[in-house]
């Protein structure tokens, strides 16, 4: 289910990317709080935050929580004649949960805007969903049909899938959760856990919004197509 893939063409914005994904809604630390975050209070975190102790992979505008139990590959795919990182996929036991961060405006949030977009979507690709409220807020749970796969009496087969967004000052974080954790909360308690100590490090360099922020490999290693996997801790130089 995790094994390499391999893309001829990547997509650097976040309403390029099927299914659909999400756009910002930052919130400066001078400004007033916003009623959406309160559901950043455990995190995710900007970096200009206290954020809690953890060690973490330095995976340029993410900074990802690590550990024994967990699997971090990163996502490679061509674009313009390059291999770019355009996203990294977080694995324990039988949940796989990928992480996106995307650029965003100054002042607007765009999680309930971009999840519309997303069931939309879902619904044009013949699958079924609906809105919860999940640990970081409203959140997509879906059975989305995966192309091109049958069983052996033709019907299309499907996935479960979870779909979170999170905005933070000039950036959103997108998730997508498959495996157990889309079905059982139980499953995905530590998945949770890893994408709220998630740190993002938007930079101050302007990107226009629904954009992806860079990311690269850790030690910057020379990217190839498909999945790159993380070495766990103890394996190599500490991370960052």
């Amino acid at each position: 289910m995790f094994g390499r893939r391999r893309k001829k063409k990547a997509k650097s914005r976040v309403d390029d990317i099927i299914p659909p994904a999400v756009a910002p809604r930052p919130t400066p630390m001078a400004e007033p709080v916003k009623e959406d975050d309160k559901y950043r209070a455990q995190g995710p975190w900007d970096v200009s935050e206290e954020v809690p102790e953890a060690r973490r992979v330095d995976l340029g505008s993410l900074r990802v929580p690590v550990g024994p139990d967990i699997e971090v590959q990163v996502n490679v795919a061509r674009q313009q004649n390059q291999n770019r990182v355009i996203g990294v996929t977080i694995i324990n036991g039988r949940t796989a949960l990928q992480v996106q961060p995307f650029a965003a405006p100054k002042s607007t949030g765009l999680w309930t805007e971009i999840r519309q977009e997303i069931v939309a979507e879902i619904a044009k690709s013949g699958g079924k969903s609906e809105e919860f409220e999940g640990t970081f807020g409203p959140e997509i749970r879906a059975i989305v049909p995966v192309p091109g796969k049958t069983n052996e009496k033709g019907q299309r087969l499907a996935q479960p899938m979870r779909f979170i967004g999170v905005d933070g000052p000039r950036w959103f974080l997108r998730g997508v959760i498959r495996g157990e954790g889309a079905v059982r909360p139980e499953a995905a308690a530590r998945i949770e856990e890893i994408f709220a100590g998630i740190v993002v490090v938007r930079g101050h360099h302007p990107v226009p919004p629904r954009d992806l922020l860079e990311l690269r490999l850790p030690n910057q290693s020379r990217p190839a197509p498909g999945q790159v996997a993380v070495p766990k801790p103890g394996t190599q130089n500490p991370p960052q």
